[in-house]
């Protein structure tokens, strides 16, 4: 038995007592006279009355500001991110990168419904006359279901094979993910400033930048990860506001905690949990990686269902959770989402099947019909060979490529890609005419590097926090990040690149964002902690912006004097 204290409690065993000197801190039970609804729905905070009396505005306006504020801070820093994601889109007017695989087949997506069997050197014709360029008739093979082509097509339908045309809806995501980043970190934090400050780091990270001009696939798979996330967290909080107005008041009107209703209550319809499924069914229809992140977030969903019933009073929160809320967990997003990824296929399902639809269309009319799985549709099994090809070619791409990189590298921006490289002679494409000699012009798919830098720091302390102190906010963030960075690992043989690290950006912003918020310090502090905090905290956001600006030019593919190039090259492993 541990020891007993002098007022009778019992000690903490040791290692839990060596645990606190990192900064352990156990889950405090719920106090008789605490309000339990404060700790199920936490209100948001409010800025001082000094900070309203510095700008003259009367008390009885401050609701109504904050009120405005929640939504006018963030549509302004999305109108920022939004010029800054379209100004001079269609630059470089080329086809950059993997834009030659998806503006192409993206083409061919709206027109037909399916992908074509392109010529290897049509892109130079694209760029010269894209209306005098004839789809091709052949279906193509690719290896990437078809919801990221959709998306790219939708902006070609609306102004041509362009440059400007593929890349105008990625453009429009990017803009869009600001703009959710800036609520969800509101609603996370509960504080407008520090979910502007996650829309703001995001809307100045290079890599979010290159890749929000740039026709592939991986932001839309971003976008649709972060829709499902913020529909998670809306979820949650109206689950637990429920679970709250069912709960018990005192006489002093305080809710408290009660063991029968946290164990037994039913939430009742949760329709942002359908609709997160729908969006990570998009999301695994844009790149099967939303797959992997609907495990990571369906397991977060149901323990923040075990967590709210312990707040609740439960005695036995987790087995409550498993005969309450596990199972309408899993049908409102597993079926629902694999549903939806089924439907994006809807393109090549209605194709032809008899060898001028989509490409293997026709297979099970040709190999299976006298298989034991002949009484499924033929579509079905046609699908499901298709899919089979495509896994064994991802699980078995290990050729070498210039770009490639390691996921242990990707956090402190080991290898960027070059997506666009040129060498313009003096005189011409924007060279000065008195350059020494060649200049250079890149598209270099690189995270805001002292953004990403502080990042790894910011990471470190939110898993601290969510070790240690078991902030459910920490773990949040880092559950999504880890769905985003961890199962790459189990790839390493593969040919893999640092873009793919876009998905996680959104949640690295959020990291930061809640370093800079404990560095602001808690409530409470005194005015000189606050004064530090807020000296160091614009410091960093200062230099993060400063060191954006300095790397726009190669974030936009504007002609630079290769001095000025190089300068930009901090690490060897960029070039």
């Amino acid at each position: 038995m541990p020891p007993a204290t002098a007022g009778g409690a019992e000690e903490p065993p040791t290692w839990l007592r060596r645990l606190r000197g990192f900064g352990y801190a156990p889950a405090a039970g719920a106090s008789p006279r605490a309000d339990v609804r404060t700790r199920l729905v936490p209100p948001y905070t409010k800025p001082s009355r000094q900070l309203w009396m510095t700008f003259g505005l009367p008390p009885g306006v401050w609701g109504t500001w904050q009120r405005v504020m929640a939504w006018a801070g963030p549509l302004l820093v999305a109108l920022v991110a939004g010029v800054l994601r379209f100004v001079h889109l269609g630059s470089p007017k080329a086809v950059i990168f993997d834009e030659t695989y998806y503006a192409k087949d993206a083409w061919a997506t709206i027109k037909q419904g399916y992908e074509a069997n392109w010529p290897k050197d049509i892109d130079k014709s694209i760029l010269a006359n894209p209306d005098g360029v004839a789809l091709p008739a052949d279906p193509g093979y690719v290896v990437h279901p078809p919801v990221g082509k959709w998306v790219i097509g939708l902006g070609e339908w609306m102004f041509g094979l362009t440059p400007f045309g593929w890349r105008f809806m990625t453009a429009v995501l990017g803009t869009l993910s600001v703009l959710m980043l800036c609520r969800i970190g509101r609603r996370l934090f509960r504080s407008t400033f520090l979910g502007c400050l996650a829309g703001a780091l995001l809307a100045v990270d290079g890599l979010h930048l290159v890749m929000s001009r740039t026709a592939l696939l991986d932001l839309v798979l971003m976008f649709f990860v972060l829709a499902a996330f913020g529909a998670l967290l809306i979820d949650r909080d109206r689950a637990r506001a429920r679970l709250a107005d069912a709960l018990p008041v005192d006489e002093e009107g305080r809710t408290r905690p009660d063991a029968r209703i946290a164990e037994t209550l039913r939430l009742g319809r949760r329709p942002y949990r359908i609709l997160a499924g729908v969006c990570l069914g998009l999301a695994a229809g844009t790149k099967w990686n939303g797959f992997v992140v609907l495990a990571f977030f369906g397991i977060l969903t149901v323990l923040w269902d075990a967590a709210a019933r312990r707040t609740a009073g439960a005695g036995a929160p987790y087995a409550a959770m498993l005969r309450r809320d596990a199972l309408p967990a899993f049908v409102s997003t597993v079926p629902v989402a694999i549903v939806t990824y089924v439907a994006s296929w809807s393109g090549w399902i209605f194709s032809p099947d008899n060898g001028k639809g989509g490409y293997l269309r026709d297979w099970a009319a040709k190999n299976d019909q006298n298989s034991s799985l002949s009484f499924l549709p033929e579509w079905v099994r046609s699908l499901w060979h298709y899919e089979t090809e495509v896994y064994n070619f991802h699980v078995g791409l290990t050729s070498g490529h210039t770009y490639e990189s390691n996921p242990w590298s990707w956090l402190v921006l080991g290898r960027p890609v070059s997506y666009f490289y040129e060498s313009p002679e003096p005189g011409t494409d924007g060279c000065p005419a008195t350059a020494a000699g060649k200049c250079a012009r890149e598209v270099l798919a690189l995270g805001t590097p002292l953004l990403w830098w502080a990042g790894c720091f910011a990471l470190l302390y939110v898993l601290w926090r969510w070790f240690f102190r078991r902030d459910w906010r920490a773990g949040a963030i880092a559950c999504a990040l880890g769905a985003g960075l961890l199962p790459w690992f189990n790839y390493q043989e593969r040919t893999i690149f640092y873009f793919y690290a876009v998905v996680f950006v959104p949640y690295l912003c959020l990291a930061v964002a809640m370093m800079i918020g404990a560095l602001l310090g808690p409530a409470g502090s005194s005015e000189r902690r606050r004064a530090l905090g807020a000296i160091g905290a614009g410091v960093l956001v200062l230099l993060i912006v400063w060191n954006f600006i300095y790397f726009w030019p190669i974030y936009t593919g504007q002609t630079l004097p290769m001095d000025s190039w190089r300068g930009r090259m901090w690490l060897d492993t960029w070039v």
